[in-house]
């Protein structure tokens, strides 16, 4: 019986936190799809078909059987592939190569991100104006109101949601049974929409429609946007409970989309289909759904904020982006994080969205290019681990899949005139973050020049031996102990800070993603200790309860501070990103009061 209780609130934990995006798709993709189509019935049923189809091949084969069937110890996402990707590859070439298909993935979802709460809650709300006496709203009324429930959505993001998450997945249990209902009472003035279940519907609307079928595929893929929420929130809620609800919510949606269809075939006028299909079912309750229909719309985008803050954390501990300063909103779960930089930067990008194309409309023509982006990279590293394992069957499908989502990908390159350039300069900013990030890292270790163990401990001896030693316990903080930093070196040769005891603490990311251990390695010298924290790219570790358990009780923290000299403006660029974002030590949240900064002159 508690078996069968968690399976159920798994079910609807995942229709809360994962499934909101796609399942507000409904509220514009067939209003966008018929603004480039005459909604004759053949048009509509081969539209039909091609949502259904993209449904079953971009969601359910794509992400609901084999993208989670690449799970790495039960978590997913585009960082996730890359780590299971890289060791099956030999060739350092290859691995780069992965490594930037991940970083323009791991871009694209987040330009595909900022747009998310922007057509959702704007579509949500221009459905006021079919209220009795609201019908002449001015526009910019509109979306000054979608722009206050997004400020008010994202200036509660740093007191945590874990208070209201509770309410998420009940709130889109009612909604995907209203999409249900509603799509149900409509199939039975048409029942001729039952023929879009068939794909040889869409082939047939393709192959006769070549420059509108063209054209429509870049407003049909609206319809699987979120999808990729599935692999990517699988480590949240596991893999069983997220395919059980897409099951659910794929028959909601697909009922929905079909009564749209059939709504539209006595109502060919219609602007905001759902909307005028519920009011014109049950008048009384509009309000009510359109109510029910904006807290949907809210949810989806708390989930894209939570996502983006996830995506972010993992590029910081696999060392891609910079240390933003976290914190943790919640006691129960350390995964509750919220990041400030990431949290107003999306505030700015949704609002300046808004503003800029005005209705839901007008941005269905920037939306799709670079979800499509992402499902294609998905495709091809999911292809080429297939491959690389044996797998030729599963191979072939991905190929396919990869293949569909080429298409998808060619025909959204329509949108980039036409506005679809915002979301790949959305992309272009963390791209460019993380590639000025990593260059600069390595950039900067190069000009360092640390000193090699054996070196170093010559020295360190005489000194150790010879010089007065200051009473307790020191902790520097260095990559490893096999090449040792410049500011150790200073602090210790040139300002003569040795203390009785000095343990070198290294932080060391593996492999996978979750555990978290701390262990003293071998002695390296008379009073010279190795501390190692080996941490899963997922973990967010208490650094201090580590070292606490260890017995250590350290007197003071040092750690290196670059003061870097350049002339180079992108150089400079990453100067200001170092000294604008947290040291290590202030990352990981250790006592203030023992911490010691030594600063190193650099040359870049």
């Amino acid at each position: 019986m508690s078996t069968q209780k968690d399976t159920v609130k798994g079910i609807v934990q995942s229709l809360g936190l994962v499934f909101g995006d796609i399942g507000t798709s409904p509220i514009y993709t067939l209003t966008v799809v018929f603004l480039l189509t005459d909604p004759s019935p053949d048009h509509i049923i081969g539209v039909l078909s091609l949502i259904v189809w993209t449904l079953i091949i971009l969601v359910t084969i794509e992400y609901a059987w084999l993208a989670m069937s690449l799970g790495h110890r039960g978590e997913g996402g585009t960082i996730v592939l890359r780590e299971i990707l890289t060791p099956l590859l030999t060739s350092p070439r290859q691995r780069a190569f992965v490594t930037a298909l991940s970083f323009a993935g791991i871009a694209l979802i987040i330009g595909d991100g900022v747009i998310t709460p922007a057509i959702s809650i704007l579509s949500a709300v221009e459905g006021a104006l079919l209220i009795p006496g609201l019908e002449l709203l001015q526009q910019n009324v509109l979306i000054a109101v979608a722009a206050f429930i997004a400020i008010v959505l994202f200036s509660v993001q740093r007191k945590g949601t874990d208070k209201v998450a509770g309410a998420f997945g009940p709130i889109m249990v009612i909604w995907f049974c209203v999409l249900a209902l509603s799509g149900l009472v409509a199939i039975v003035t048409a029942p001729s929409v039952l023929k879009a279940l068939n794909p040889l519907e869409a082939v047939h609307f393709l192959s006769g429609n070549v420059m509108t079928g063209f054209l429509v595929l870049s407003e049909v893929i609206l319809c699987a946007t979120g999808g990729e929420a599935l692999y990517a929130d699988m480590g949240h809620l596991g893999r069983k409970p997220i395919i059980r609800a897409w099951n659910f919510v794929f028959i909601a949606l697909v009922i929905n989309y079909l009564g749209q269809g059939a709504y539209l075939m006595h109502h060919p006028h219609a602007k905001f289909i759902l909307f005028e299909m519920v009011r014109d079912q049950v008048r009384p309750l509009y309000i009510p759904f359109l109510l029910l229909s904006i807290m949907a719309t809210v949810i989806a985008s708390q989930a894209m904020i939570s996502g983006m803050f996830s995506i972010v954390y993992q590029g910081i501990s696999t060392r891609i982006m910079p240390m933003f300063r976290i914190s943790f909103t919640s006691r129960a779960r350390q995964s509750q994080i919220y990041i400030g930089f990431v949290n107003w930067f999306l505030l700015g990008a949704v609002l300046s969205i808004m503003f800029l194309f005005q209705r839901s409309s007008n941005l269905a023509a920037a939306y799709g290019l670079a979800v499509t982006g992402t499902m294609t990279l998905t495709g091809f590293i999911m292809t080429w681990i297939f491959l690389r394992r044996s797998k030729y069957w599963h191979a072939a499908v991905a190929i396919f899949v990869t293949a569909v989502n080429v298409a998808f990908l060619v025909s959204n390159t329509y949108k980039i005139p036409h506005g679809g350039y915002w979301s790949l300069i959305i992309a272009a900013v963390p791209l460019f973050i993380i590639v000025l990030y990593t260059r600069g890292q390595k950039q900067l270790y190069l000009s360092l020049q640390p000193l090699p163990r054996d070196v170093f401990l010559l020295s360190y001896g005489q000194i150790y031996a010879g010089a007065p030693r200051i009473r307790g316990t020191a902790l520097f903080f260095a990559k490893d102990t096999r090449e040792m930093p410049p500011y150790l070196v200073h602090a210790m040769f040139k300002n003569g800070i040795v203390y009785e005891d000095n343990i070198i603490v290294s932080i060391v990311r593996r492999e996978d993603p979750f555990g978290v251990t701390g262990f003293f390695k071998e002695d390296i010298a008379p009073g010279l200790r190795a501390f190692e924290i080996q941490m899963g790219y997922m973990e967010i570790p208490d650094v201090e309860e580590i070292l606490r358990e260890a017995g250590i009780t350290e007197r003071a923290i040092f750690y290196g501070v670059e003061d870097i000299s350049t002339a180079n403006i992108l150089w400079q660029l990453f100067s200001v990103i170092k000294k604008l974002t947290p040291t290590i030590v202030q990352f990981y949240r250790l006592p203030s009061n023992k911490l010691h900064g030594v600063v190193t002159r650099v040359e870049m």
